[in-house]
């Protein structure tokens, strides 16, 4: 998993056997179970937030320029995703865990508050629908049964 993924794709191809093994950056930040803390969205309620924004954007005045955190308001971790993709899919993963990448924050996820009055969206689906939802795309793009 490079700089430049994204981890639920990474894990639903290592499950679909693409890759042999899925590498966790870290295990010994300060957090729940040592895994770095991110905002995962499923990719809809991104599609949504981004009808939003351009529906806001048809009724603004000219050289409207707002800035939108969209993400769900919660984190959760890598190791959080990887049991939730398990547990849901009933799929063992095969994964390590690697060191630390150069750089890697902690814990990040979106502040939603300005996204919801201005837009007046909010995200609707979990991370169970997110990884349930994945590996089933996952599963018909590759025929895997």
């Amino acid at each position: 998993m490079g700089n430049l993924t994204t981890l639920i794709p990474f894990i639903t191809q290592t499950a679909a056997g693409l890759h042999d093994q899925l590498t966790i950056f870290g295990n010994d930040y300060p957090t729940i179970d040592g895994t770095c803390v991110r905002d995962y969205i499923h990719v809809v309620d991104l599609a949504e937030a981004h009808v939003k924004a351009l529906g806001f954007l048809t009724k603004a005045s000219k050289g409207c320029h707002e800035v939108v955190n969209i993400g769900t308001g919660k984190g959760s971790s890598v190791l959080e995703m990887v049991h939730a993709f398990e547990q849901v899919n009933q799929v063992k993963l095969n994964y390590k865990f690697g060191p630390k990448r150069a750089g890697d924050v902690i814990e990040i996820y979106a502040n939603v508050d300005y996204a919801k009055a201005l837009l007046g969206w909010q995200s609707k689906k979990t991370i169970t629908d997110a990884v349930r939802d994945s590996w089933n795309w996952e599963k018909s793009i590759r025929s895997i049964e």
